[in-house]
């Protein structure tokens, strides 16, 4: 960080988007998060960005934080897109929601009750899957037993 960075201004709404880098579900506040702050070079600012590149669940966050610290000037690994799972033990989470439905329910009814019960895990998966996120949920659904 150079001595000019040093005297940049936080945005009037910092608080606000602090708070939204931090909303864990959901990934859109997250990223657009990324996009205001990520033109305020400030030590604050670029805490919360190293913060996101390392540890957000969805690498699209991850991806934008990262572009920004580079854009700064900082020495900033890239994130990887290989993560086994985003959340440890989802197939235990997906099971518990599958088992607490009725027996004969269907895909719709547990992708409702995943998003009520645990929306961090869905919108962390929305977030990285993308297009294929129904294809992957519901393959999960069928395959967990």
């Amino acid at each position: 960080m150079n001595n000019e960075d040093k005297n940049v201004e936080l945005p009037e709404n910092y608080a606000e988007l602090k708070k939204a880098a931090g909303r864990s579900a959901d990934w859109r506040a997250r990223l657009e998060a990324v996009e205001v702050l990520g033109k305020y070079p400030h030590k604050q600012v670029i805490d919360i960005l190293k913060r996101l590149v390392e540890s957000d669940p969805v690498y699209t966050v991850q991806e934008a934080a990262y572009r920004k610290l580079e854009a700064f000037g900082e020495a900033v690994a890239a994130p990887s897109k290989d993560k086994p799972e985003l959340f440890k033990g989802v197939s235990k989470i997906l099971l518990r929601i599958k088992k607490s439905l009725p027996r004969e329910h269907t895909y719709e009814e547990f992708k409702e009750k995943l998003k009520k019960m645990r929306i961090d895990v869905y919108d962390a998966y929305e977030g990285d899957k993308g297009a294929d996120f129904d294809k992957w949920l519901e393959s999960k659904w069928s395959s967990v037993k």
